[in-house]
């Protein structure tokens, strides 16, 4: 087994001490756990703040960097975590976040938060993916 952290370049430096991925290889497979992703552009900048949708639409762009960094894309994601400090947000996430789940659904849990990282971001979305060796 191997393991390899990466912050890939085509994303924010995370805030705080953390890697935007950890990549697990194994003989038959390989895992990416991607850390929650808030509405950071690549400059550091927060994108749509108070609007749900322009801000689910960055994380999943952010999420898709990081599986393409690491060999995977949404087709290969089998987990999804989502924070929303208000469950009255849930339907626009859940419509952009179709435009980039079209394939089979992954394995889902959203859970209402008191407050993200930064106050004014609406979500944080997380993924596991796996990829066949």
């Amino acid at each position: 087994m191997r393991t390899t952290r990466s912050n890939p370049d085509t994303v924010a430096a995370p805030i705080g001490s953390y890697s935007q991925s950890v990549r697990v290889e194994t003989a038959d497979a390989t895992w990416i756990y991607v850390s929650g992703q808030i509405a950071i552009d690549v400059g550091g900048n927060l994108v749509g703040p108070g609007d749900v949708r322009a801000q689910t639409r960055q994380v999943f762009e952010n999420l898709k960097a990081i599986l393409e960094a690491n060999g995977a894309t949404f087709a290969d994601v089998v987990k999804i975590g989502t924070c929303l400090p208000t469950l009255g947000d849930l339907a626009g996430m859940r419509g952009v976040r179709g435009e980039y789940l079209t394939s089979e659904p992954p394995a889902s849990t959203a859970v209402q938060v008191v407050a993200l990282v930064v106050p004014e971001a609406v979500i944080e979305v997380d993924v596991v993916a796996v990829v066949a060796s």
